[in-house]
């Protein structure tokens, strides 16, 4: 009798059980004493920053710069960086490394579900470019940052903070370096700073575009016409949220002192606030000096989220629009849902829907229970937690630090969901049943709306 081979496990698992090595390394080498400034940090905070990083959300139960050494700044880089490229970009990259360049059916399916593609073929080129266009993407961010840190805090300083902030940006992690003066302060500092509120932001835009559309801007020389029709889907759709959520932070914050003095000011803060919102953990201002307008745009911009197969988390741009589109579709009695000189399935609408009613269902279980918890936490600032760990955002109106083990626990689990996909994990944990050859009769009525 031969052995009998056991078959590898599923992408999908494969995936959910990366990221979760990578976070559990993570906090091993931050609970260690010389990762803390004072030499002390217990396993789940260790494990909360861990998930946080590697998640690219920027929910902080410490300030960054004040609770960790150098060393500890380095693993969070680290982590920050392979949750933005990916655990299957790094492990692809030691299979090519290995195989010398040869790579299986198994991990070209996986590079393919990291990042949204859908062809098998090519995939070492996208690895290289993926890897390339960050490394590009984030030293040009790194330079111009550096402009304003070196003279802020010195040559070795000024350096070393650029680049963590480019690659937290480009990641839209949201983890900054400048709360030596006020902790938490994320970029409040730097508020009305063309330079460096302009480029944070369009580095956070860019990471939140993906690899995937990029490269295909870049392979056609920027003639967006000749792009593919799902390029530029997104790229309309991306660049219609971000322009009215511009339009909305200066219709609803006008009088807001917290986001400058004139309409300059204000317009900068109004950009910079639309960006991150979506999912970088940035702030120029705290969210609770938001008007109550600006608040729920906050929210919904936080649920919404960045791209397919990019660095960013949420329900995603284009499960939003699809969602969207569906329902004008059925509320004119269409029949088909047109884009342009395109159909699109309406299959595509269940799944959007699955997705959102399961994030939705996550966010208002986890606030009751979060509620139930914290006695002292209001619904706004738990709603807003929550949203923000689930989205990978990381914005927070300043409860992370004073939450218990158990709210803690599910921001964890809420930040790891987030990043590695409620469809990757829901296909990683089924279980595989036969169709049933006879299907059950249709029900005669059943009224909806």
């Amino acid at each position: 009798m031969g052995l009998k081979v056991r078959p590898k496990m599923s992408v999908w698992k494969y995936l959910s059980l990366g990221y979760l090595i990578a976070i559990l390394a993570g906090s091993v080498l931050l609970v260690l004493p010389f990762a803390a400034r004072d030499g002390h940090t217990s396993y789940l905070d260790a494990l909360f920053t861990s998930a946080s990083a590697t998640c690219v959300t920027g929910l902080v139960v410490y300030d960054t710069v004040t609770h960790w050494s150098l060393f500890g700044q380095i693993v969070i880089l680290g982590l920050i960086q392979l949750g933005g490229l990916g655990f299957t970009t790094f492990v692809t990259i030691l299979f090519m490394m290995v195989r010398r360049g040869n790579l299986g059916l198994y991990e070209r399916r996986a590079v393919m579900q990291s990042f949204g593609g859908t062809r098998l073929k090519g995939v070492r080129t996208l690895i290289k470019r993926i890897v390339a266009g960050t490394f590009v993407l984030e030293f040009i961010g790194a330079c111009l940052l550096s402009i304003r840190f070196i003279a802020d805090f010195g040559w070795a300083r000024g350096i070393f903070y650029a680049v963590f902030h480019s690659v937290s940006a480009f990641c839209n992690a949201g983890f900054d370096l400048l709360g030596k003066v006020t902790p938490f302060s994320s970029l409040s500092a730097y508020q009305h700073d063309p330079l460096v509120v302009l480029t944070v932001s369009a580095l956070i835009i860019v990471g939140g575009l993906g690899f995937c559309i990029w490269g295909d801007v870049f392979d056609r020389k920027f003639n967006l016409k000749k792009c593919q029709f799902y390029t530029k889907f997104i790229l309309v759709v991306n660049s219609a949220i971000l322009v009215l959520s511009v339009i909305l932070f200066c219709i609803f914050e006008r009088n807001n002192a917290a986001f400058g003095k004139n309409f300059g000011e204000k317009l900068l803060s109004s950009i910079f606030n639309a960006a991150a919102a979506r999912t970088a953990g940035f702030s120029t201002s705290a969210p609770e000096a938001l008007s109550q307008s600006g608040f729920l745009l906050t929210v919904i911009l936080m649920f919404i989220g960045g791209c397919s197969g990019s660095t960013a988390g949420g329900v995603k741009v284009s499960t939003f629009a699809v969602i969207v589109m569906g329902m004008w579709a059925n509320l004119r009695g269409r029949r088909d849902i047109t884009l342009g000189k395109h159909r699109l399935d309406y299959t595509l609408v269940g799944q959007a829907l699955a997705i959102f009613v399961a994030y939705l269902s996550l966010v208002l279980f986890s606030t009751l229970v979060i509620l139930s918890v914290e006695s002292e936490a209001t619904f706004a600032a738990v709603l807003f937690e929550t949203v923000s760990a689930i989205g990978t955002v990381g914005l927070s109106c300043s409860l992370t630090p004073a939450l218990s083990i158990v709210s803690k626990i599910i921001l964890i689990l809420l930040m790891y969901m987030g990043r590695v996909g409620i469809l990757t994990l829901a296909f990683a944990l089924r279980v595989k049943r036969a169709e049933p050859a006879v299907r059950h009769p249709l029900v005669d009525t059943l009224y909806i709306g």
